[in-house]
């Protein structure tokens, strides 16, 4: 094991570091944002770099938290995933080459897309603590009118 993973492991839980560094998935509906309403910003667990937003998270019943969409597509990658038999395409940040989870076309919206994105990748920064925690530029997304 390599300096870097073995810092990650010291740095995440274990639930953290199977999913993001193994390609894992937490089990539905036992996990800390499938059912969070709090407005906010949702950051890559391992390198900070925003991911989603709470504007475009909803409720899809699929027990992972679930968005519409990435706040800056350039943050994260797609690529196929043929894992277990099935066909998906995988989600990655892009900074930290995180696995985050699945996008799939069954969503709301002009996209269609969902973002099934595990918990255990990422870290809520509620919009109280944007500007405190240097996400501060993200505070214009939350103005109400937008």
């Amino acid at each position: 094991m390599n300096k870097n993973q073995e810092d990650l492991k010291k740095k995440l839980s274990p639930m953290q570091y199977h999913v993001t560094q193994n390609s894992g998935t937490e089990p539905p509906f036992q996990n800390e944002y499938w059912n969070h309403r709090e407005e906010g910003l949702y950051v890559d667990i391992v390198s900070g770099e925003p991911l989603f937003s709470s504007k475009d998270k909803f409720d899809s019943a699929c027990g992972w938290p679930s968005f519409t969409k990435p706040v800056k597509d350039e943050e994260v990658k797609e690529l196929e995933d043929h894992s277990y038999g099935m066909h998906r395409i995988e989600v990655r940040s892009k900074s930290a080459d995180s696995h985050l989870g699945h996008v799939f076309n069954d969503g709301p919206g002009p996209s269609g897309l969902r973002y099934c994105i595990n918990s255990a990748a990422i870290k809520f920064i509620p919009v109280k603590d944007l500007e405190k925690e240097g996400y501060g530029s993200y505070l214009s997304y939350f103005d109400k009118g937008q």
